[in-house]
C-alpha cells in the first residue's frame, strides 16, 4: 500500500513529539518538505530494489515498505543514525557520502550475478561535496553499473549554504544521478526544543 504525504508528515512529527517530551535520548534528524518528490522517486523503486541512506533516513525507510512500529522501536533504541532492514534490503549510514561506496560494491554485485534489480543511493547536498561520492559516480557511469544517485538539495550543509561553500560551481553529473531541490521542515539535527532532561 503506498505511503501518503499526509502519513509521512504524521510520523515525523510523532518523532518530534516524542523526542521533545524526552522520550528519545539520542540525536534525530528528521525529514519534512520532501515528501512529495521522495513519493515520485520511490515510485520507480521495484521490489527486491536496494536503498542506501544517510543519517535523514526515515521516510526512507517508510516508502521503502518498512512498519512505523518497527521505525520507532529502533528510534527508541538510539538507533536512529543507523536504520537498518536486511528484508527490505535497506542500510543506511551516519558518514557523510558513506554510503556511495557501499551503493557502488552492491550495484557491482548485482551485475555480476546478472540480477535485474539497482541499487538506489540517497545523499544530501553535503555528500555531494565528498570525493567518495566522486569517485562512486564515476565508477557506477564508467562501467554501466545498475545505482542511481539521488541529491536531497536543501541548499545547506548542517547551516551553510552552498553559495559559502562552493561560490557559484554547479556539476554536471552524468544520468546515473538525479537532483532535487527542497527546503526543509526542520533544523539540521533534532527539532530545534531544548527538552529539560538534557539542560
Amino acid at each position: 500500500m503506498p505511503v501518503s504525504i499526509d502519513k509521512l508528515i504524521k510520523f515525523e512529527n510523532k518523532v518530534a513529539q516524542l523526542f521533545n517530551s524526552g522520550k528519545l535520548k539520542e540525536l534525530i534528524h528528521l525529514s519534512g518538505g520532501n515528501e512529495k518528490k521522495l513519493i515520485n522517486i520511490f515510485k520507480k523503486v521495484k521490489r527486491g530494489d536496494w536503498i542506501v541512506s544517510t543519517h535523514r533516513n526515515h521516510y526512507h525507510y517508510l516508502l521503502a515498505g518498512g512498519s512505523e512500529q518497527k521505525l520507532l522501536r529502533m528510534l527508541e533504541e538510539g538507533r536512529s543514525l543507523h536504520i537498518c532492514d536486511r528484508k527490505l534490503n535497506f542500510f543506511s549510514t551516519s558518514i557523510v557520502g558513506g554510503g556511495c561506496s557501499i551503493a557502488v560494491g552492491i550495484a557491482w554485485a548485482l551485475k555480476e550475478k546478472k540480477i535485474k534489480n539497482r541499487v538506489w543511493c540517497f545523499v544530501g547536498d553535503a555528500g555531494e561535496g565528498e570525493g567518495s561520492f566522486y569517485e562512486a559516480v564515476r565508477y557506477v557511469d564508467g562501467w554501466k553499473l545498475p545505482c542511481i544517485f539521488i541529491i536531497e538539495d536543501n541548499d545547506l550543509s548542517v547551516d551553510t549554504p552552498k553559495s559559502e561553500r562552493y561560490g557559484f560551481s554547479v556539476m554536471n553529473w552524468p544520468n546515473c544521478v538525479i537532483r532535487y531541490n527542497y527546503k526543509r521542515k526542520y533544523p539540521h539535527v533534532n527539532t530545534g526544543t531544548l527538552v529539560k532532561e538534557y539542560m
